[in-house]
């Protein structure tokens, strides 16, 4: 399983740093959450930081759009670098048009499900995008208690897949995310687990806390 760590749990201050300091050490790419204070009530980063980060790792950098018409986010993300753009079904009465939008860019596009969200509501759009995240805490803030019932959806999203051989997507699970809980993750059928707090909030460097979550598993 991948791991994606989550810079929104690093030192504001030294992402660049924080970004070396997992480039090398088993991450499979960097997850870079985006928020407007109206999805979700917290602020965080902008397309510049894309920029930053684009220059200090050759790892794929994953957008995730917790913002409110994202379409108008899209264009400017893709521009500074990242490499999967992805958008929650619930922010835009425009989803369909949202993730053609990314597709236009040339970007891997991905929907994201909140914890209140079922499956049901992305069954139609599963043909047009690479990526399915599942929320395993109410989004915008991290360090937050993972919603185990949440990976039922996981079970789900991988049955879908494995029933239709047209269906090309990985599916993605954030939200407290630990070395105690990443087995489970990875026993539904996650292919991508983003870990922020285990990762960056621990006594250890991060270094060593990606490669207790690969031993973890």
């Amino acid at each position: 399983m991948k791991i994606a760590p989550s810079i929104l749990s690093a030192d504001f201050g030294n992402l660049a740093a924080a970004v070396r300091q997992v480039d090398g050490s088993g991450a499979d790419r960097i997850h870079i959450d985006v928020m407007d204070g109206r999805f979700v009530p917290n602020l965080s980063f902008g397309p510049q930081i894309v920029s930053v980060l684009r220059k200090v790792t050759q790892l794929p950098l994953e957008v995730h759009l917790m913002v409110q018409n994202p379409e108008n986010w899209i264009k400017p993300f893709a521009d500074a670098g990242a490499d999967i753009i992805m958008v929650h079904v619930e922010s835009t009465p425009h989803i369909h048009r949202a993730l053609a939008l990314i597709d236009e860019t040339g970007v891997k596009a991905g929907v994201v499900l909140n914890p209140g969200t079922s499956v049901d509501a992305v069954n139609f759009l599963l043909p047009i995008v690479q990526q399915v995240l599942v929320m395993t805490v109410d989004p915008g803030f991290s360090g937050q208690h993972f919603i185990p019932e949440n990976l039922e959806k996981v079970d789900e999203l991988v049955t879908i897949r494995d029933r239709n051989p047209e269906l090309n997507y990985e599916v993605e699970v954030d939200g407290g995310v630990d070395a105690e809980r990443i087995k489970s993750v990875e026993i539904h059928g996650a292919d991508v687990a983003v870990a922020g707090s285990a990762i960056y909030n621990d006594k250890a460097d991060p270094a060593t806390n990606i490669k207790a979550l690969k031993a973890a598993l």
